[in-house]
């Protein structure tokens, strides 16, 4: 099963898109929706990444139909991610919920998360109602993250 095009634009609304590389709050090169360009810097302590320079041909602007790439490359992994870790039948509108859920909080969340268990058992409702969890960052209920989760939730539904 692939990402439909209406969670692809879900997931560009959310994540924003950006052409131009810029550090993100954990001071990684970004650009698209959310590529990290070089994801060995994330291994670089903290202190020391606002000083790494952009990667070698990335300090340029992007067109649209290069972060499209991108976007499809990165999303192929959590498609692949969602049907490893959720292997059972699942609605076009259940896999895009959690491929956009995933690509926002990662693999080893969803692995790990109530809404996979819920949703392995057969309570499908039970894990459409476990996406609205998670919506807090530092403590914090973030009203972006929330309305992420509510757009989710009934895209898991429909």
């Amino acid at each position: 099963m692939n990402v439909s095009d209406k969670a692809i634009e879900v997931i560009k609304h959310h994540e924003g898109v950006r052409q131009k590389p810029y550090q993100c709050p954990a001071l990684l090169w970004t650009v698209g929706v959310g590529h990290v360009i070089n994801p060995n810097h994330a291994k670089v302590p903290m202190a020391e990444r606002k000083a790494l320079p952009i990667p070698d041909g990335w300090d340029r602007k992007l067109d649209m139909e290069e972060v499209n790439a991108i976007l499809k490359s990165d999303l192929a992994r959590f498609e692949r991610g969602v049907a490893q870790f959720c292997p059972v039948p699942l609605t076009q509108g259940m896999f895009d919920a959690l491929v956009s859920f995933s690509f926002n909080v990662g693999l080893g969340t969803l692995q790990r998360s109530t809404l996979r268990q819920k949703l392995l058992r057969g309570d499908k409702e039970g894990a459409a109602e476990e996406l609205l969890k998670y919506c807090m960052a530092g403590g914090k209920i973030l009203k972006g993250l929330q309305n992420r989760r509510i757009d989710e939730r009934a895209m898991f539904l429909s």
